[in-house]
């Protein structure tokens, strides 16, 4: 989020820095620092501004050397994509609000992803195809996470296709998908389930999907499989 998309937001919404100076309680002063960019805009004042505006999850602002080993366990990713309005966590009441782009690579970065989680994720990139790209591709090539979200990725693109879907957002995952594809990895990997004997990895390269197998990747996961995207 930068300081003139802070002012358009702001802008858009009708309020003015007084207004918003109260709301948020910080002074106005600050408040237009931070609009003309003379101030960097820190992470909590983001999650309130975001609040405010009615902005969309991705206008957070991600961390720039992000560790997904830092993501927290299954019980915080569940309750992260709650926040961002998974139905299958809607039963949660959170607060843990965070850029969708983090939530999707905290959940790829470990060595043990619950299915439940797993299954959210094509939900979190069709609700929100607006990732920052750069940001995705860089964060996943850091830490050789390429094929797992480029998977994950053409999954959603072929569970839309599945529901019929054409909208301005899938031109935005194809695309994230090329810039995938420019560093996709030779070895062999599984969708965040290193703990499989032999023979499930015997098995999975006899079932997968031609997806899974364009990603080098052990899993049966198909588009049908995706209950909520």
């Amino acid at each position: 989020m930068s300081g003139p998309e802070l002012k358009a937001a702001r802008n858009r919404v009708g309020k003015t820095q007084l207004e918003v100076s109260r709301g948020i309680g910080i002074s106005q002063g600050y408040v237009s620092l931070l609009e003309n960019g003379s101030r960097r805009i820190p992470a909590h004042l983001a999650k309130r501004f975001v609040k405010l505006y009615g902005l969309a999850f991705t206008a957070l602002p991600v961390v720039a050397n992000y560790d997904p080993l830092t993501g927290g366990g299954p019980q915080t990713l569940a309750e992260e994509l709650a926040a961002l309005g998974y139905p299958g966590f809607s039963y949660m009441r959170s607060r843990k609000r965070k850029n969708p782009a983090e939530v999707l690579v905290a959940a790829l970065g470990g060595d043990n992803l619950e299915s439940r989680i797993a299954e959210a994720l094509p939900w979190v990139l069709l609700h929100y195809p607006e990732l920052d790209r750069d940001w995705v591709v860089n964060q996943a090539r850091l830490h050789n996470l390429q094929n797992r979200m480029g998977f994950v990725v053409t999954l959603a693109l072929e569970v839309a296709q599945q529901n019929g879907r054409q909208n301005a957002g899938l031109q935005a995952l194809a695309e994230l998908e090329a810039a995938l594809e420019e560093s996709r990895l030779a070895r062999e990997d599984t969708l965040c389930q290193e703990y499989m004997s032999e023979a499930e990895r015997n098995w999975l390269r006899e079932v997968r999907s031609p997806a899974a197998l364009h990603w080098n990747l052990l899993t049966d996961w198909k588009p049908e499989a995706v209950r909520h995207a």
